[in-house]
């Protein structure tokens, strides 16, 4: 990508989107294009069309998106589908009229089935059933996919995607009605520290074994697949190769926070997916891979979250 480039990064507010802002900033890009959910709203297609007409961006990271954890995802269930797919046909489809040749479309690793082998392959995509609680996130993501696939097939645009394992990082969300398991972890172990208590509530059985990636090494791959010349087309896991129970987790976060309490599981809630490991070796074997340790994102990622918290 040329320094001068005009580059879009929908859904520059968010975790993700902040991160790839921060790290084109990084590299000398000069001409990052953003706009706020006040000044642009992107499921509205009229509105999306005439942006994508007036700024003729060359370059779109489309990282907008409705994200949650399974509670959010299982219950918010039409929000998540019609949110979702709205935003990435409306972005994907005012791109190619508005002749954007290169974007990035991040998905989400629950795309792949429920029980697929471990870890998982880009292929296995569509070959078995999804896990019910977050399917129709996953649903929408898979449209997206798909349409990038179109549209490169169709129009000789160059649209890839890429899959990226359980994020965390700066500007996670913390809410505990919606927040995804790790930044959970971390604001319930920070309140239990503060209040003195002697547990440490945790969903499920903390049998389920989770792939954790921090937010800052995604926002890297994908600058680095975009600056690629060679890839045109396709579909790319985006993970550290390697994960942990959500027992190890929460003892790692109460680690790092500070606390010494007990983990207390709650079977009654859903555990989701009993394991997501992504197979990261097509990445890898174009020069990139993940740099940040659990440990040391975490650690990070609490520094952050006290700043923030206040």
């Amino acid at each position: 990508m040329n320094r001068q480039a005009k580059i879009y990064v929908a859904g520059h507010r968010g975790m993700v989107g902040s991160a790839i802002v921060r790290r084109l900033q990084t590299a000398g890009y000069t001409n990052v294009l953003t706009a706020t959910r006040a000044e642009l709203d992107l499921t509205d297609q009229p509105a999306v069309l005439e942006y994508m007409e007036r700024e003729r961006p060359d370059y779109l990271f489309l990282a907008a998106a409705k994200v949650g954890g399974i509670q959010a995802n299982n219950t918010l269930r039409a929000e998540f589908l019609y949110q979702n797919l709205m935003m990435e046909a409306n972005l994907i489809h005012a791109a190619w009229q508005a002749g954007v040749q290169r974007l990035l479309f991040l998905g989400s690793s629950c795309i792949y089935p429920r029980d697929c082998p471990q870890p998982i392959q880009e292929d296995y995509l569509l070959t078995g059933l999804l896990e019910p609680t977050n399917e129709p996130y996953a649903i929408a993501k898979i449209a997206g996919i798909k349409l990038c696939e179109s549209y490169n097939r169709q129009y000789g645009t160059q649209y890839v995607s890429v899959m990226p394992t359980n994020l965390y990082g700066p500007n996670d969300n913390y809410d505990l009605g919606s927040s995804h398991v790790l930044p959970a972890l971390l604001r319930k172990a920070h309140e239990a520290k503060l209040r003195g208590d002697a547990v440490l509530p945790v969903w499920g059985s903390g049998k389920p074994m989770r792939e954790f990636l921090y937010v800052d090494d995604m926002a890297d791959a994908c600058v680095f697949l975009m600056e690629h010349a060679d890839i045109r087309d396709g579909l790319f896991n985006v993970g550290t190769g390697q994960d942990v129970t959500i027992r190890a987790l929460a003892q790692t976060v109460m680690d790092v926070v500070g606390f010494a309490g007990e983990i207390v599981f709650d079977a009654s809630k859903p555990d989701g997916t009993p394991r997501k490991l992504l197979n990261v070796e097509r990445l890898r074997a174009l020069g990139w891979q993940a740099r940040v340790p659990l440990r040391e994102g975490i650690d990070r990622t609490y520094a952050n979250y006290l700043m923030t918290a206040g």
